[in-house]
């Protein structure tokens, strides 16, 4: 597989964590000035705020989902998969635990603990999306965007390439609505965002739809993952 060139595009990018895992950081190749949006469906509902306004705007974006919420999303699912030119459906896993090994928790939530729970949670939600939309995802994030090393070198070796990010809009949609359109009208070229699409209830989804705004008003082009990073040929 293309593992040992997927752990070295990973490694090279990551900043430290706690335990010695890593947070990966990614941005847009050299001479790319578009913005990529990433958006993590973990569980729960849909914030048709930020979906709605992606749509009205055709603007392309990535959206990684957990098995979970793909079986409380049907009809969600199906307008992402009937507006296909515009979403790239990646992993975040069967039930958004994270890839760690060495800690019990972080963030408080449990983590995999084991490199098979960390295969489990990959490859079930890999068999989801394929499911659900016909193709097989190229990009995993888990439930933390933070991994214990050996968890990186299993991924790599599954075949699939870690989505990191080099601007957290809403952490974890937690953040008001205005704080997050600073940080999204902010982006600067390049910039891979990393934002929550599963919290309708709460403010920060209003910030990411406002910061779209001004970025669609500064004329900035928005960009996938799957097209920024192809795959290489031959």
């Amino acid at each position: 597989m293309r593992s040992a060139l997927l752990i070295a595009f990973v490694l090279l990018a990551a900043s430290p964590a706690s335990a010695g895992d890593i947070e990966p950081r990614l941005t847009l190749p050299a001479g790319n000035k578009a913005v990529a949006l990433t958006f993590d469906a973990c569980s729960g509902a849909v914030d048709n705020r930020i979906l709605d306004e992606l749509i009205a705007d055709r603007i392309p974006a990535t959206i990684f989902v957990t098995h979970r919420w793909l079986k409380r999303n049907a009809a969600t699912a199906a307008l992402l998969l009937a507006n296909a030119d515009l979403f790239e459906i990646e992993n975040h896993g069967e039930n958004h635990v994270p890839a760690i090994t060495d800690q019990p928790t972080v963030f408080g939530l449990p983590t995999a603990g084991s490199l098979t729970a960390v295969s489990q949670e990959v490859m079930g939600g890999a068999a989801a999306v394929t499911a659900t939309f016909g193709r097989p995802p190229l990009w995993y994030r888990d439930a933390s965007a933070r991994y214990s090393r050996d968890a990186v070198e299993l991924i790599g070796n599954l075949g699939y390439r870690i989505a990191g990010y080099s601007l957290n809009a809403d952490v974890g949609a937690s953040l008001p609505a205005a704080t997050v359109s600073k940080r999204i009208a902010a982006a600067k070229p390049g910039d891979v965002i990393i934002s929550h699409i599963n919290h309708p209830e709460r403010p920060s989804g209003a910030g990411v739809v406002d910061g779209i705004k001004a970025l669609v008003a500064k004329g900035v082009r928005f960009e996938r993952l799957d097209t920024a990073f192809p795959l290489p040929t031959g």
